[in-house]
């Protein structure tokens, strides 16, 4: 099964990364691959220093563990997605969060899931059937079957 890894559950592990969400994707679930857009690692670059500040660790640990929490992550370049699934997940996206696009755009593209703690985009992604959208409580049901 082909999950696909929003920024923010990334950032979340990067925070906590001995948390549940950081256990996850540093051991990943037998028979799931973990994807995401290459976008996710400007925003990861972009956003050290923050990190840096909120968990008190210096830019050089936060590059480290950037490294290891994303070691198990299939980067895929949004060029590859094909045109026409970029322009729908932006359509749909632009009730929600259009930021978002990169990461729905490629749970589409690879038929699979998205795995995000952004309430909102899982409430209005859920009503279009466009994608699915999952928690981190559902990839621990998923740990639990396996």
């Amino acid at each position: 099964m082909k999950v696909v890894v929003d920024t923010n559950i990334v950032f979340s592990a990067l925070l906590n990364p001995s948390g549940t969400i950081g256990e996850l994707i540093v051991n990943p679930i037998e028979g799931i691959e973990l994807y995401s857009s290459s976008f996710m690692r400007v925003e990861l670059f972009k956003h050290h220093k923050k990190i840096s500040k909120i968990s008190g660790l210096t830019i050089e640990e936060i590059e480290g563990l950037t490294y290891l929490i994303t070691e198990n992550i299939h980067f895929i370049s949004e060029d590859q997605i094909p045109e026409e699934i970029w322009k729908e997940s932006e359509i749909i996206l632009s009730q929600i969060d259009t930021k978002d696009t990169p990461f729905v755009a490629l749970a589409k593209y690879l038929d699979s899931k998205l795995w995000t703690g952004d309430k909102k985009l899982i409430k209005g992604i859920n009503t279009t059937e466009f994608i699915a959208c999952m928690s981190t409580t559902d990839m621990l049901l998923l740990r639990k079957e396996k």
